[in-house]
């Protein structure tokens, strides 16, 4: 099987890794890719939100699969591109795709299912916001404004906070700038990641992961595209994992078949485990960035086989997953000023260590490895468990060198301390 994979993340370095201990995978692309993945794959450059130029390249490496990273070529529909040219694609859909391309209509869709989410207003209009305010947050029993964009964000599109002013003017900016506002009410409780590779109403679970979305420790700072997370969660019953598969992954997914708007992929539900059960505070269309590094670590199913069922409408007959013991962690490394406008152009040190993931990196002519954005790099340490997992990601951050660079330093250690309960 060739395997064409599609962006140039610390997500794709990872699929790629998993991809190649598949036996079955015989060729591997990326494109565009990274510093990292140049090691373990063939790179091109291409206009990964173009449809055409993307199976021109697929049709170029004749290219049996190909695996779509991120969430804007999904949204703007590459794998309905590479289907019409009879080219199998992991990814859904771009009308599949709105349900994180819009939360209003991932919204309507949940309403529709049945499934228990937090209530929610769209504000389109600046003459709404300060009455649509008034409804949400602390004055209304909740513990925070939450003030969404509707569209992409790349993660960093939410403000949760206690301050009214601080809502207020993020939903103003947004507005400003032609986005409408989604407020929803505050959802208590631990979050959990759960990706769910789905072929219409076939759901396959994968192991539940715990993401960290403040840039400082103690979840501080502004949200960012992530900066750590770890795989599995101890304080998360079996049960618990059963009632989000049946109870809100499976009916969102024949929901979508419903609606002729069948899902072909990965389908992430980001959830709460909140008082009255488990809530979703947002769907994702792809895998997410940086579970993914941790998820994918422990795998030891044939990641291209499982991906290439899902394309192939043939997913419901896929063997079992199979999982390594113990646990993992990933932790990330972001650039000076990350998650505002990222320093780039540093040389890095101790990058091509093992467990060492490529996300913000470029090798320049005289062959250094240089940052080129904000989320650098994801070390992924691996152990018996979330001490001997964190203990393995934090011993290999000493090797890495990056002016500037910065890390939370506690990434898995409310879980390994026995902190987090339902």
């Amino acid at each position: 099987m060739r395997v064409l994979v599609i962006g140039s993340g610390a997500r794709e370095h990872a699929l790629l890794l998993a991809l190649r201990r598949d036996p079955q995978v015989e060729q591997l692309a990326v494109a565009p890719g990274n510093a990292g993945t140049a090691a373990i794959a063939e790179q091109y450059d291409v206009d990964i939100s173009s449809g055409p130029a993307v199976v021109a390249l697929a049709q170029r490496l004749a290219s049996d699969l190909v695996v779509v990273g991120p969430e804007v070529p999904l949204v703007l529909g590459v794998a309905d591109a590479l289907r019409a040219a009879g080219i199998a694609c992991f990814g859904p859909s771009k009308d599949a795709a709105r349900i994180e391309g819009s939360k209003a209509f991932a919204k309507d869709v949940m309403a529709a299912a049945g499934v228990r989410t937090a209530a929610s207003e769209i504000v389109d209009n600046p003459a709404n916001l300060d009455a649509a305010l008034n409804r949400f947050g602390p004055p209304a029993g909740q513990a925070a404004w939450v003030v969404k964009d509707d569209g992409l964000a790349a993660g960093k599109g939410v403000v949760v906070t206690a301050d009214r002013d601080v809502a207020r003017a993020h939903a103003a900016g947004l507005l400003d700038s032609g986005h409408p506002v989604l407020l929803e009410s505050f959802l208590d409780g631990p979050e959990v990641s759960l990706f769910c590779v789905v072929d219409g109403e076939t759901v396959v679970p994968l192991l539940p992961a715990q993401d960290f979305k403040r840039v400082g420790d103690n979840d501080s700072g502004p949200n960012t595209g992530g900066m750590g997370a770890y795989t599995p969660l101890p304080w998360l019953p079996a049960q618990v994992l059963t009632q989000i598969v049946d109870e809100i992954v499976k009916p969102v997914a024949a929901e979508m078949v419903s609606r002729g708007s069948a899902f072909s992929g990965l389908l992430y539900a980001g959830l709460a485990i909140t008082s009255a059960g488990p809530s979703v505070v947002e769907f994702n269309c792809r895998f997410g960035d940086p579970e993914t590094q941790a998820v994918l670590s422990l795998l030891e199913s044939p990641l291209g086989q499982l991906l290439n069922a899902a394309a192939t409408g043939t997913l419901a007959s896929f063997e079992e997953l199979r999982w390594r013991d113990g646990a993992a962690v990933t932790v990330v490394v972001a650039a000076e000023n990350y998650p505002g406008r990222p320093r780039v152009g540093d040389v890095i040190t101790g990058s091509e260590a093992d467990g060492v993931l490529h996300a913000g990196t470029a090798r320049r002519e005289d062959g250094a490895v240089v940052s080129t954005g904000g989320r650098v790099l994801s070390v992924v340490g691996t152990g018996a468990d979330l001490d001997g997992a964190r203990t393995a990601a934090y011993t290999a951050l000493k090797s890495i060198k990056l002016p500037g660079s910065h890390f939370r330093t506690d990434i898995g250690l409310a879980a390994a301390e026995g902190r987090i309960s339902l």
